[in-house]
């Protein structure tokens, strides 16, 4: 489907790019897939100027990578990555919800419990998408209630594209939810939400720390059950 033609050419760029991440994210286009330029600019109907600089704005992101003498391809990560950045993420976002004890407002716990009971309401495999829309609010609300800047930018950095990216492009976990984190996501949460009703700073921190390490370990583990497939 091609793009509608009259935008700039820095405004193209950004379009094919939004495109581009669209697809990476909703699983569209799978990891390690091989992204060629003229068949993108065929595509979406621009040149390959804009779809090149696209590119590279989604390298930057971390969603693509440069192979040399290959061309671009979207990235593939192994288990011990998904480890890795949900070790990163527990660690910043614990960080995160031991300060928001002390700062989050009584308008935001409201608003992170009616979260909490909407994804509640959203627990059916056919609702997943839903589900894991609401879920990103409750965690995000968290970490804009700490009003700590840095852990603010750093982690919305992190939430731009991987937690949806990599449970995506699982294919057991793309458009359902796995059975351990269907019964133990709603427990993790109601713990994180009266950690901070209680203003208890530690119990707060082991709580997000406990359940982001969870899930991150129920991803590992559903990658590494996944029958390898090579991108040509």
């Amino acid at each position: 489907m091609s793009i509608a033609p009259g935008p700039s050419h820095r405004q193209l760029r950004h379009l094919v790019a939004e495109r581009l991440r669209a697809a990476i994210l909703s699983g569209g286009l799978k990891a390690g897939e091989w992204l060629r330029q003229e068949r993108l600019a065929q595509e979406y109907g621009v040149s390959q100027m804009p779809v090149r600089e696209a590119l590279k704005e989604l390298a930057a992101e971390g969603l693509v990578e440069h192979v040399p003498y290959r061309g671009v391809r979207v990235v593939a990560f192994a288990p011990h990555d998904v480890e890795d950045l949900y070790a990163h993420r527990a660690f910043l976002e614990g960080r995160a919800a031991a300060a928001a004890a002390a700062t989050i407002t009584a308008g935001e716990l409201a608003e992170l419990k009616r979260l909490y009971a909407a994804m509640l309401d959203r627990m059916a495999p056919e609702q997943i998408a839903e589900y894991r829309a609401l879920n990103r609010q409750f965690h995000q609300l968290i970490v804009h209630a700490s009003r700590r800047t840095y852990l603010v930018r750093s982690l919305a950095q992190i939430w731009v594209a991987f937690p949806s990216m990599l449970w995506s492009n699982i294919s057991s976990t793309a458009a359902a939810p796995l059975p351990d984190r269907d019964a133990r996501d709603p427990a993790e949460h109601a713990a994180i939400v009266e950690a901070l009703e209680r203003r208890d700073a530690a119990a707060a921190e082991h709580a997000a720390r406990v359940h982001i390490e969870g899930a991150g370990g129920t991803l590992a583990r559903a990658l590494a059950q996944q029958p390898s497939e090579n991108a040509s």
